[in-house]
């Protein structure tokens, strides 16, 4: 009876302290950008080709991610390399709530591993940079045309004698900001344009909301730094199976499986975290 009665305590215990989690919890201030669609973008870093071919391997783990999540998943634009990797890439992904798990993974992630381009199987440091930007519309910035300069010019590429013959790519430059975007991948100049208008939203929306964040804390740090290893949020480690993010102290040993989309486990620690800086705040 004594047991049973201390297991009734117990439970109750834990019972309390998760009705006092719930409880501070909505104390907190929430993000308003945590419902939204993202942008995503992932580019090359330090390490050249190498940098370029892990650009590719965290495009398909995105990917594999948005799958096990149930989310929409494009490509809007791409520039390839020659060994199947890619200088940088950007992605939309649609579904529920997902800024509020991917807003993580903005920043350096460094990569350590033989090449394939390395003959004599010495392991290699690189890094990508990647930017999740909240998606954006008319509605949360508005865009006076004549701020617009838009440029169309002929794709480069596959594609084909069509390619060659009709200027479907399109560069719009935000000409208050610089900000430009090129958009080539579709046939249709206007596709373009389309693709090319979402990416700016959510640029002009990611600049504005820094340039207000910095007026208040200006030892706020660029989202994603300058590409260089010592930056780096996540490392990827191959000869040692291994994933460690650098952030919360996190080391995985299933690269594979991380890769493979198996991100939960490393975003629900960020995800904690982030709860208990803002409790600590309130």
């Amino acid at each position: 009876m004594r047991e049973l009665a201390e297991k009734e305590i117990e439970h109750l215990n834990i019972m309390l302290l998760e009705k006092e989690k719930q409880l501070m919890s909505a104390l907190v201030p929430k993000d308003a950008n945590d419902t939204k669609n993202v942008i995503l973008e992932i580019r090359a870093g330090a390490g050249g080709e190498e940098a370029a071919l892990f650009v590719a391997d965290l495009l398909r783990m995105y990917q594999r991610y948005a799958e096990r999540k149930g989310w929409k998943f494009n490509i809007l634009e791409a520039n390839k390399t020659g060994l199947g990797g890619y200088k940088e890439v950007i992605v939309s992904i649609e579904g529920r709530n997902v800024y509020q798990y991917l807003k993580y993974e903005s920043g350096v992630h460094r990569v350590q591993r033989v090449p394939i381009t390395e003959s004599g199987g010495r392991i290699h440091t690189s890094t990508t940079t990647v930017a999740v930007l909240p998606e954006a519309s008319e509605f949360d910035i508005t865009i006076n045309p004549q701020d617009l300069k838009i440029e169309t010019f002929r794709a480069s590429g596959a594609g084909g004698q069509y390619v060659n013959t009709t200027e479907s790519a399109v560069r719009i430059t935000h000409i208050p900001t610089g900000i430009s975007i090129s958009c080539q991948d579709e046939r249709s100049q206007l596709q373009n344009k389309l693709k090319a208008m979402r990416i700016l939203y959510a640029k002009l929306k990611d600049f504005y909301d820094r340039q207000r964040k910095e007026e208040t804390d200006k030892e706020r740090k660029e989202q994603v730094g300058t590409g260089d290893r010592s930056e780096k949020i996540r490392t990827y480690n191959f000869s040692q199976n291994r994933v460690t993010d650098h952030r919360v102290g996190v080391t995985l040993h299933r690269l594979s499986d991380v890769l493979d989309g198996g991100l939960d486990d490393i975003i629900s620690v960020l995800q904690a975290k982030e709860l208990e800086q803002k409790l600590a705040s309130v």
